[in-house]
């Protein structure tokens, strides 16, 4: 029987060598497939960064932005498409329906400007405020100008007969409160808003009125977008810094472009008259724009505020995005009353 033959130190060599020679290409896939695992990690890590640098620079630009105009953009724009597409399905569709948004855009803006009057200090009844303020559309829609008047006169007694009784009432009473301040307050609210708002829905109920109202609502937006425009990309000279500082005379020079561009476009493509009815309408719009514009800003710097409510994000209140169209509700009514008869 032969003798079992111990190996030699070659053969122990020659052994290493091929099982790690076997082991190579297991020990290469393991490197391979690491090295490639952190490729991916890499490159997952570099997309995360970068998409928190972009996060970063739009929040910077929103940030400067909103210094510069007062207001967050995106939900600015998002409300008042909101707003627009509401008020365009209620002109073009049926006129009544525009008469049940006036009067629900009435009551809430009411409803704010009587609160922020109450928190300075004046003593004004907010429910009937807003029922005698609803009850003035119908009335405009109905009975026009002159239904318009007549229910402003009678919402004016009705609340200042309210307020009185409430001062008879030694539990209603309170000190530091005047009378004449609380009623020529209320009465102020009445004329502020459902009087004026009520000379668009007495032009919706005529024939073709709806698209007079659309026309200079169209106008009013071109002022106020042609103005942020200008006033955030050149604004430099403060047309009136002591009651809106933000307020510059080249957005003032923006606006009236963008307002004579579109009202001349809109007079002769959408109510049907000439050229130069489009420019007076436009011209006449960009003074009571500006108009409601500072009015609103006096108001609220004489309260002591910054936006009359927040009920609209990006916006503020309902009185902050309709201030320029108060007024200018009354020079379009004027103009139509003229051109149309």
């Amino acid at each position: 029987m032969a003798e079992p033959v111990e190996p030699t130190a070659d053969d122990v060599v020659s052994v290493d060598v091929v099982e790690s020679v076997a082991a190579r290409p297991r020990f290469w896939r393991r490197r391979r497939t690491g090295t490639a695992r952190e490729e991916v990690e890499a490159a997952f890590h570099d997309i995360e960064s970068k998409v928190h640098d972009l996060e970063a620079k739009a929040r910077e630009m929103d940030a400067r932005i909103e210094a510069r105009a007062g207001r967050n953009l995106p939900k600015a724009i998002f409300f008042g498409l909101v707003l627009g597409f509401a008020l365009l399905f209620s002109l073009v569709v049926v006129k009544e329906v525009f008469m049940l948004f006036a009067a629900a855009l009435v009551a809430f803006t009411v409803y704010e400007l009587a609160s922020a009057l109450r928190f300075a200090g004046r003593d004004i009844p907010r429910i009937p405020l807003v029922v005698a303020a609803v009850a003035m559309v119908p009335s405009a829609f109905y009975g026009g100008a002159a239904g318009l008047w007549w229910a402003f006169v009678a919402g004016v007694v009705v609340i200042s007969l309210w307020r009185v009784v409430e001062t008879v009432r030694p539990t209603m009473r309170a000190e530091g409160v005047s009378l004449p301040t609380d009623l020529a307050a209320g009465a102020f609210v009445l004329a502020y808003v459902p009087l004026l708002a009520g000379f668009a829905v007495v032009m919706s109920a005529q024939p073709g009125g709806e698209w007079w109202v659309l026309a200079y609502l169209i106008v009013v937006i071109a002022i106020d977008t042609g103005a942020y425009a200008a006033g955030v990309l050149f604004g430099k000279h403060p047309m009136a810094p002591k009651i809106s500082p933000k307020k510059t005379w080249e957005g003032f020079a923006g606006s009236v472009v963008a307002a004579t561009i579109v009202g001349i476009v809109l007079a002769i493509f959408m109510i049907g008259t000439t050229w130069w009815v489009g420019l007076v309408l436009a011209i006449a719009l960009v003074g009571a724009a500006t108009l409601g514009d500072l009015t609103e800003s006096l108001i609220k710097r004489d309260l002591g505020i910054k936006d009359i409510s927040t009920w609209l994000p990006g916006h503020g209140g309902f009185l902050d995005r309709l201030d320029s169209m108060l007024p200018s509700t009354v020079v379009a009514y004027l103009i139509f009353s003229i051109v149309v008869g």
